[in-house]
C-alpha cells in the first residue's frame, strides 16, 4: 500500500499536492493513476447519473474488473432499474447494495412510509437508512471511492475539489469530472454510446428516489427537482458531506 494511505487521515497538504498534480489532467489520466496505485481497493459508487455512467464507461475501458456498485433504496424509478440491467449487460455486472430490511421496516412503522416530506430531519433519517448505511457496507476494504460530482451541479458543490479526504468514511474521494460541464458529459455519452436513464429525455436532469424527484422546467436549476420542498442549501442526502 502506498504510505500516504496508511494514515487514517490525510493532511491537507497531501490532498493539495494531489489536486495540483492532476489540475491539468484528463479524467482518464487520473483514473489510470489511482487504479494502478490502489488496484481492487478503489471503486465507483454509481447513482446511475449521466456522470456516473460516463465514469463507468471510462473505468471499464481501462480495466473491465474494476468495481462499480450502486444503491437500491427500494424507492427507485422503474426506468432506473432498467438502466441497471442495461449497464450490467454492456459493461459487466455492477454490484447492488440494499438497505437493512429490519431498519427500513422499523423506520416506516414508526415515522410513516413518506416521512421525508414532514421535515429535513426525517428526510435525512430516510436517506441514512436507505443510502448511507448500505454505502458504508459497500466501502468495506476500500481506500478510495470515485464519484461523478461536478461543481456546476449545485450550490452545495461549488467548493469541491478533484481529490478530497472523506473524513466521515476515512477514504480518499475522487471527483474526476468535477470541472466538466453538462455538455461535456453529454458529448461523451453520445460519442461512446453510453446507456442513460430515459427520464433525462423527460426533463429529469437529476434523478434519485421516485418520491423525492420531479421533472423541472427549462428555466429551473438542474437540481431543482430533487427534494424540491427544501432550501437549495440543504439538498444533499449525506453521501457528500463537507
Amino acid at each position: 500500500m502506498c504510505p500516504v494511505f496508511e494514515r487514517k487521515k490525510m493532511d491537507k497538504y497531501a490532498v493539495k499536492g494531489l489536486n495540483e498534480r492532476f489540475a491539468h489532467s484528463s479524467p482518464e489520466e487520473m483514473l489510470w493513476y489511482f487504479l494502478d496505485l490502489l488496484g481492487n481497493r478503489i471503486a465507483l459508487s454509481s447513482s446511475l447519473s449521466i456522470e456516473d455512467q460516463t465514469l463507468t464507461c471510462m473505468l471499464r475501458r481501462i480495466d473491465p474488473r474494476v468495481r462499480v456498485f450502486t444503491l437500491d433504496t427500494g424507492r427507485l424509478f422503474p426506468e432506473t432499474y432498467s438502466l441497471i440491467d442495461k449497464t450490467s449487460q454492456q459493461y459487466g455486472r455492477m454490484e447492488v447494495f440494499f438497505p437493512d430490511c429490519a431498519k427500513v421496516q422499523e423506520m416506516v412503522n414508526t415515522a410513516g412510509v413518506n416521512l421525508f416530506y414532514e421535515s429535513i430531519e426525517k428526510r435525512k433519517q430516510c436517506c441514512h437508512v436507505r443510502k448511507l448505511e448500505p454505502l458504508h457496507r459497500a466501502f468495506a476494504g476500500l481506500d478510495a471511492w470515485i464519484c461523478g460530482l461536478r461543481r456546476e451541479q449545485s450550490v452545495t458543490r461549488h467548493d469541491m475539489q478533484m481529490v478530497e479526504w472523506d473524513e466521515s468514511n476515512a477514504l480518499l474521494k475522487l471527483n474526476p469530472l468535477i470541472n466538466w460541464t453538462e455538455e461535456q458529459v453529454w458529448q461523451y455519452i453520445r460519442q461512446h454510446n453510453v446507456p442513460y436513464n430515459v427520464l433525462h429525455d423527460r426533463h429529469y436532469p437529476s434523478i434519485g428516489c421516485q418520491p423525492c424527484t420531479r421533472a423541472v422546467a427549462a428555466d429551473e436549476d438542474i437540481r431543482a427537482g430533487r427534494w424540491w420542498w427544501e432550501s437549495p442549501d440543504h439538498k444533499e442526502c449525506g453521501l457528500h458531506k463537507r
